[in-house]
């Protein structure tokens, strides 16, 4: 009985742990001492499904609970009038009204997969397309003009949260401190979703709390009020990390609260998406607003599919969408999405999206119009990211011309830690003085005198190559297709032996089609390869051979790139005799063909006859049946029939006649012939 209630009760346990992770708790308990570790985004969503079928349903997500969104919206709600008015008044007041967006986590992992370190813009089969200043503006209604968030970064900041803020920090070399301790202050200390209690509940129970804590007039107590408030805003949601603990960065420009109006929030979240972006690709988490990704998406590429549209006349944008979600694994969305991405028709992208848009009804748009379409530096902090516009001259209604395409060269210096400053106290506008008057002087504006993309398709071709690729290879597709074209001719009922070949016929043109593209683009490397040995053997020629060490390697390098290039050129001249090999195939199946199509015609002219002989045996048949003749002898039984006739006839008139007449027994005349068969006349 024992081990018995020991069983039940550790059973009761696990159901109790069960339903505690189900619930869409916005954080760990108030008792927590210590901040859990960093979670990634596929360690949230599937960490524990190793079965690529396993389904992956709502109650899974944790990024939900790492952006604090629910939170943050209780707590805006609780706030007094007085402070809702100054946040509008900062420029916060149309982000913080946004709802909040489901993480289409595959998607946000997809995109990652595909961004480039080296010009920070993600690499599509039909060029770069990046994120830019006015997709951030429309999207989330933050503003992107003003001061560069940028300042000086300290390796800890205890003293200025202890002043600013009113709470206490346990690490003292740290930008990050714990959001619990955040929350409670205003009032939010248990963010657990009761036992039958519903979202609405909630989130009215939420709010409830922050209105009883916070202070409702104006004084030092609401200015510490409003900025923890934004301390969580800014560090959850617009520079959001990627575990629990709140940044502090900013904490130092929210000092003078008549001044946080001034800074580009806008352009800040989108130097810390790009940051978390170019991390690790071991790390499929990223931190940031990512719903900006996902909006970003669904109005550049609706091919894909992902969002719903909701509202037609919402601002910002954001607030338009909801995520269509996918109840498949995590690997297979991935999957599918880069297979759909290497196969949309470049027709299919739409690069300008907004053209339309009432912006009378957006006025953070028109204060934000001359940062747009500008090559331009992001600052926040330690991340200074350069936002590469010339790369999608498309989006601004041009053809994209042949550019220089980025490299990975800084020229400063990022410290190995880039989110906590601990290594020492560093005074980002001085140390990226140059970036920094890029800002304000708006960076450089984008044109372009191209009259098409093709050469710029060109180049970013041999730049990229199959870079750009990052769906399946599905071999299995052209026996599905031949397979499907043979399927759907065997239905044929006249000529199955046709249909057949005519399906392996496609099947092999298709083979042919194929071998000759990838002979094409191996013929094509090789010459690139051929006219750069030829250029290295002049140089060589030129040095009259003297050469020095590093040219010595260079020449080496070149050397084996160039055996290389022959071994690519040998499995051309194969991938040659295989086009070869499948057009005799071809040519011999076209002559089958022909020899099928021509015994199939002698086989309906025979049909034909046999058809007409079939008909006048019928017709015979039917006649001899209202006779009572047995259907066997038809023809034989009419002739002897009017034979027998003409006897009769004679003997009747031989009896007829007196004696001593003249009149006898005749010969009989013999039987008109009859008539062949098949004319129809005795039917």
């Amino acid at each position: 009985m024992e081990g018995g209630g020991e069983e039940q009760g550790s059973g009761r346990r696990r159901v109790k742990k069960m339903i505690l992770h189900r619930q869409t708790d916005e954080g760990t308990s108030s008792a927590a001492q210590e901040d859990p570790p960093a979670a990634s985004m596929e360690e949230d969503i599937a960490g524990a499904a190793p079965d690529e079928d396993e389904l992956v349903g709502p109650k899974k997500s944790e990024l939900r609970s790492r952006l604090g969104w629910a939170v943050v919206q209780a707590i805006y709600d609780g706030l007094p009038d007085f402070q809702r008015h100054r946040l509008e008044g900062m420029g916060f007041g149309p982000f913080l009204r946004l709802e909040e967006l489901a993480p289409d986590v595959a998607l946000i992992q997809a995109l990652k997969e595909r961004w480039d370190l080296e010009c920070h813009a993600f690499l599509f089969p039909w060029g770069h397309m990046i994120p830019t200043l006015e997709d951030v503006v429309r999207i989330t209604g933050l503003r992107v003009d003003g001061q560069a968030v940028t300042g000086v970064t300290y390796t800890s900041y205890q003293e200025q949260v202890e002043r600013l803020l009113g709470l206490e920090v346990r690490g003292e070399r740290s930008s990050l401190v714990h959001r619990t301790a955040l929350q409670a202050s205003l009032g939010v200390a248990n963010v657990r979703h009761r036992t039958g209690e519903s979202q609405a509940e909630y989130m009215a129970r939420l709010t409830e709390d922050a209105r009883a804590t916070l202070a409702e007039e104006e004084g030092e107590a609401a200015d510490r009020d409003l900025r923890r408030f934004l301390i969580l805003v800014i560090g959850k949601l617009i520079l959001g990390t990627r575990g629990d603990p709140v940044g502090y960065r900013c904490l130092p420009m929210l000092e003078d609260l008549s001044s946080v109006d001034s800074y580009a929030w806008g352009a800040a979240l989108l130097a810390h998406l790009f940051n978390s972006l170019g991390t690790s690709s071991r790390e499929t988490g990223v931190a940031g607003f990512f719903p900006l990704l996902q909006v970003w998406v669904y109005y550049h590429l609706p091919s894909l599919g992902r969002g719903v549209a909701r509202r037609r006349c919402a601002v910002p944008l954001l607030q338009r969408w909801w995520f269509c979600r996918d109840e498949r694994s995590l690997r297979r969305q991935v999957t599918l999405i880069h297979d759909i991405l290497d196969t949309i028709p470049f027709g299919h992208v739409r690069w300008t999206p907004y053209v339309g848009e009432n912006d009378a009804a957006q006025p953070w748009v028109e204060r934000g119009r001359p940062y747009f379409g500008r090559d331009i530096w992001l600052h926040c902090f330690n991340m200074v990211i350069p936002l590469h516009h010339r790369l999608e001259a498309r989006t601004l209604g041009l053809h994209q011309a042949v550019v220089e395409f980025p490299t990975r060269q800084r020229p400063w210096e990022r410290p190995g830690r880039s989110f906590r400053g601990i290594q020492q106290v560093t005074d980002w506008t001085v140390r990226v003085r140059e970036q920094l008057d890029d800002w304000g002087q708006r960076g450089k504006e984008v044109v372009s005198d191209a009259t098409s993309d093709e050469d710029y398709f060109r180049a970013y071709a041999r730049r990229y190559g199959a870079q750009v690729y990052k769906g399946t290879q599905r071999p299995q597709a052209e026996l599905d297709r031949a397979q499907q074209m043979v399927g759907g001719a065997s239905s044929s009922r006249e000529d199955p032996g046709r249909s057949i070949l005519e399906g392996q016929l496609a099947s092999a043109a298709a083979r042919v089609e194929d071998a000759l593209a990838q002979l094409r683009e191996r013929e094509q490397k090789l010459r690139t390869a051929v006219a750069r040995t030829t250029t290295l053997e002049a140089e060589t020629a030129e040095l009259r051979l003297h050469p020095e060490a590093t040219e010595v390697t260079r020449w080496r390098e070149a050397a084996e790139e160039a055996s290389r290039w022959r071994q690519e050129a040998e499995a051309a001249a194969r991938w040659q005799q295989e086009a070869a090999r499948l057009r005799i195939e071809a040519g011999d199946l076209r002559t089958q063909l022909g020899e099928e199509r021509h015994r199939c015609d002698m086989l309906r002219s025979e049909m034909k006859g046999l058809e007409r002989a079939l008909a006048l045996v019928g017709c015979s048949c039917s006649e001899a049946s209202r006779s009572g003749i047995p259907s066997g002898s038809a023809g034989h039984y009419l002739t002897s029939s009017s034979g027998r006739r003409r006897n009769e006839e004679v003997a009747r008139r031989q009896e007829r006649a007196p004696e001593g007449s003249e009149t006898g027994p005749r010969a009989m005349a013999p039987p008109s012939p009859r008539p062949p068969e098949g004319t129809g006349e005795n039917g």
